[in-house]
């Protein structure tokens, strides 16, 4: 009995050590050191470990309750632009959202309006664009190829100090009323004007920019009078698919991408070496007749009475439904608009816009959705903080750096 007693009594003793020693492999950094804090904060902002020097001035700053000034300390590292923000615009760029596509003129221009704390609503409204400075020895710029950007990416060019603004016009020629910020950029017309009816730049800018699919916004209340001639009204002979599926999605979908009517992506054989066009004024599309863009017009068939495509006017039908509240458009704004810049106001003067900036912020940093009570509030916090100073999203970054850096 008394082996026995002795033996549970070793067993109980070699629990609590065990118990001991799984409490302080779990405990969160919010406990824990600010050296340990300050390397959590580099880590995530910068996304490469830094060097002793820099970590004990970051920790220094933290224990001084000076965390943001540690933030900005990671922030102000090359890495930060060619690693983290790479790594966080790349995959708007595609369809398959791949983040390890080389820089392109998509990725390069939010890459250099963090760094420049431009107005991130000029992203998708801006006659802005950044390329490779002068000085670098790498091809130029051109419409026809990524060429200049690849070569900024393979000779691991100083994205921090080398990427230089311009004006969009200025690189592909257009109108600077037919540039809209990364909607009208080489890479989101190769992604997203390649063949098609245009729409898919409408659903990746939904899904990329306000963080919503086309799904979520099915109402099929909306008028269905924009909807376009290639939509069946009775796929497969029901017409309750129409209502109840193509309706829902259409009726808002295609007057809002009708504001892309003048854009393509052109190319003969190699999509590599396609360009974006626009049909300005003055232009005229042989199969139109008017500047809309062909592919506006094709399977006119399916439903000969459909909408037929005149002009890039566009109409936002979701500022009534349930989208209202859900995107939460700005009421200052007339809701309809002729171009994809105007269009691009609209978006990016909603609710759903700066909300999800905050939220993909939140996950680069954090590595994790917001979700609880405090993770909530905090992006309450931030959405309202990012709209009071200019949308400059560096400041987000550096907010919601601090705050999961216990975690």
């Amino acid at each position: 009995m008394r082996m026995l007693i002795q033996y549970v009594k070793s067993c109980f003793s070699y629990f609590k050590l065990a118990l001991g020693l799984l409490l302080v492999t779990t405990i969160p950094l919010s406990y824990a050191g600010s050296l340990e804090q300050a390397k959590q904060l580099h880590d995530r902002l910068a996304g490469v470990p830094a060097d002793e020097a820099r970590l004990n001035e970051m920790a220094a700053l933290i224990d001084a309750n000076q965390a943001s000034a540690a933030a900005d300390i990671a922030i102000d590292t090359p890495s930060f632009y060619s690693v983290t923000l790479k790594l966080f615009a790349t995959p708007w760029t595609n369809e398959e959202q791949d983040i390890f596509r080389p820089l392109n003129d998509y990725s390069a221009t939010v890459i250099g309006m963090v760094r420049d704390d431009i107005d991130f609503r000029q992203v998708l409204q801006g006659d802005i664009a950044y390329v490779g400075a002068s000085s670098l020895d790498i091809p130029a710029y051109s419409t026809n190829n990524n060429n200049h950007y690849a070569a900024l990416d393979e000779q691991s060019i100083d994205l921090k100090q080398h990427l230089e603004q311009v004006t969009q016009s200025s690189l592909n020629g257009f109108p600077p009323e037919a540039t809209a910020g990364i909607m009208t950029t080489r890479q989101a017309a190769r992604s997203f004007f390649y063949l098609g009816t245009n729409r898919a730049m409408l659903r990746f800018t939904l899904m990329n920019h306000l963080c919503t699919d086309l799904e979520p916004l099915k109402d099929n209340t909306r008028p269905s009078d924009r909807i376009r001639q290639d939509v069946s009204r009775s796929p497969g002979g029901d017409s309750r698919i129409f209502v109840n599926n193509c309706l829902a999605c259409h009726s808002g979908m295609d007057p809002l991408a009708q504001a892309y009517a003048y854009y393509n992506f052109d190319f003969t054989n190699d999509r590599e070496s396609g360009r974006i066009v626009y049909n300005a004024d003055g232009s005229t599309d042989p199969d139109t007749g008017s500047r809309v863009q062909a592919k506006y017009h094709i399977n006119a068939t399916n439903f000969p009475y459909g909408f037929v495509t005149r002009n890039d006017d566009w109409i936002n039908y979701w500022r009534q439904g349930i989208n209202s509240k859900k995107l939460n458009w700005d009421e200052t704004l007339p809701g309809k608009g002729a171009g994809a810049k105007s269009l691009g106001q609209e978006l990016a003067n909603s609710e759903a816009f700066a909300q999800c900036q905050v939220k993909k912020v939140f996950k680069t940093v954090c590595l994790r959705e917001p979700k609880s009570t405090n993770d909530l509030a905090q992006v309450a916090t931030s959405v309202a903080s990012f709209k009071s100073h200019s949308y400059r999203l560096k400041n987000v970054f550096s907010e919601l750096g601090v705050y999961c850096m216990g975690e």
